[in-house]
């Protein structure tokens, strides 16, 4: 046997073995893991990039916004990526129904006069009515002369 057949059985073994792993499938198969997987390593070439400017490291991470942004970035797709390969999917319902309640009562708030009455009253206090009277009193008047 040449050494030939055996690079070639050993590339055959390889790429059976590959498409038999289930998270080579799972790559393959899945459009988003590959999205996330590709955006997770455009942010890390862009704060990369954004850090290699002369500035240093350190001073690039503290100040840089963007270069945070784009490290924050790569990490969310990271585990973004992660979960989609163990096959866990992100569910999030309890970020939906805040959304739902915030939106909900910011219409309220917004459509009910009586109920932002009742909202500042708690915040601020109930408003007090009064009323004013002057400290100082009237000068007479000048008697009419007759």
């Amino acid at each position: 046997m040449s050494t030939w057949s055996t690079s070639a059985d050993r590339a055959r073994e390889a790429a059976r073995s590959a498409g038999s792993n289930p998270y080579v499938r799972r790559l393959i198969e899945d459009e988003e893991l590959r999205s996330s997987i590709r955006a997770a390593f455009d942010a890390a070439r862009n704060a990369y990039g954004r850090m290699s400017n002369g500035k240093g490291p350190y001073r690039s991470l503290v100040e840089d916004k963007k270069v945070q942004r784009d490290l924050r970035t790569a990490a969310e797709e990271l585990r973004d990526a992660s979960e989609r390969l163990r096959g866990k999917r992100r569910r999030r319902p309890f970020r939906k129904l805040l959304l739902a309640g915030l939106i909900g009562a910011g219409l309220a708030l917004v459509l009910s006069e009586d109920l932002r009455k009742a909202v500042l009253d708690r915040l601020f206090g109930a408003e007090e009515e009064f009323e004013y009277t002057s400290t100082t009193s009237a000068a007479p008047e000048p008697a009419a002369a007759d």
